[in-house]
């Protein structure tokens, strides 16, 4: 991808250095999980009694003892070193950002409305979100209820390592994914599902989702499109690129990496011979329109 000429986006909120909310919400967890045991002996009880009132009375004393056993060294949270290559891929994200901006605009402006722009909040193996507390391991991910996209870049590696889907492109198509989530929102088709969804049973759920999913892979093509024909933002390969990643997480696919029988009532996105069609046809047509999964 040409990229690094890019304008960047002013909505990329970069938690990485500042660990502080990721791991504190880290550390209550672990205190919820182990507060039940804590309570089935008289020995817990007492040691529990001791933390509740050692931890308010450093408080009065100005002392944040999450703070301490979060970074032990004393060190304020937030002093985490970056690398260069962590800055440059942050760097990238902010660059591919800002590009679906500038094609939603557009695209929103042809039905006579306004493009609300997302944030997008790069994080360090867990976070709190308004839509709840997730963990890396979760990937990358929407979040309608505060309309941010969340990841860890950590998640690129995986793709290269884990998924066999390397490349910029394919690391592009993933942030322009979430971003189709995004336009769902803000469109209602977010809403429109998870009301046909109440009343469903869970094949019909199922079913539902594989063709938001879809949808939004067919978003991610328009981006290219747009990014292709508008900024000349791509190189030889970089389609094969998104392609191969659209492949790699499909259903049907991961189900079969994780070694367990292909069950396709159970696909939530799609398998990845659907997920490379929507995207390609999101890609070859550039608008809106072609990208009626629900028909």
């Amino acid at each position: 991808m040409r990229w690094k000429d890019g304008r960047r986006s002013n909505n990329v909120e970069d938690l990485r250095s500042s660990g502080g909310p990721s791991m504190a919400m880290g550390g209550i967890a672990v205190i919820a999980r182990i507060l039940p045991f804590l309570l089935r002996t008289k020995a817990g009880r007492i040691l529990l009694l001791i933390g509740v009132v050692g931890y308010f009375g450093a408080k009065l004393l100005g002392v944040d003892l999450l703070q301490l056993a979060t970074n032990p060294q004393g060190a304020a949270v937030g002093e985490q070193q970056l690398s260069a290559k962590d800055q440059e891929l942050a760097d990238f994200v902010s660059v591919v950002l800002a590009d679906t901006e500038s094609t939603w605009h557009l695209e929103f402006k042809k039905l006579g409305l306004t493009y609300q722009e997302p944030k997008l909040v790069l994080f360090r193996n867990a976070v709190s979100s308004a839509c709840g507390y997730a963990q890396s391991a979760m990937g990358p991910f929407y979040c309608p209820a505060d309309h941010k996209l969340y990841i860890d870049l950590a998640f690129y590696e995986d793709m290269r390592n884990k998924l066999g889907a390397p490349g910029d492109f394919a690391q592009a198509y993933v942030i322009a994914h979430e971003v189709g989530h995004h336009v769902q929102t803000l469109l209602g088709t977010s809403a429109k599902v998870n009301k046909a969804q109440q009343g469903a049973s869970k094949a019909e759920a199922n079913q539902l989702s594989v063709k938001q999913e879809l949808q939004a892979d067919c978003y991610a093509g328009i981006w290219g499109y747009y990014a292709d024909t508008d900024r000349q933002m791509l190189e030889e390969g970089d389609i094969e690129e998104a392609l191969n990643a659209a492949s790699a997480i499909g259903d049907d696919k991961l189900q079969q990496q994780a070694g367990g029988v292909v069950r396709p009532e159970s696909f939530t996105h799609g398998t990845s011979k659907q997920r490379v069609a929507w995207f390609k046809r999101g890609f070859e047509q550039g608008k809106i329109e072609a990208c009626d999964t629900f028909k």
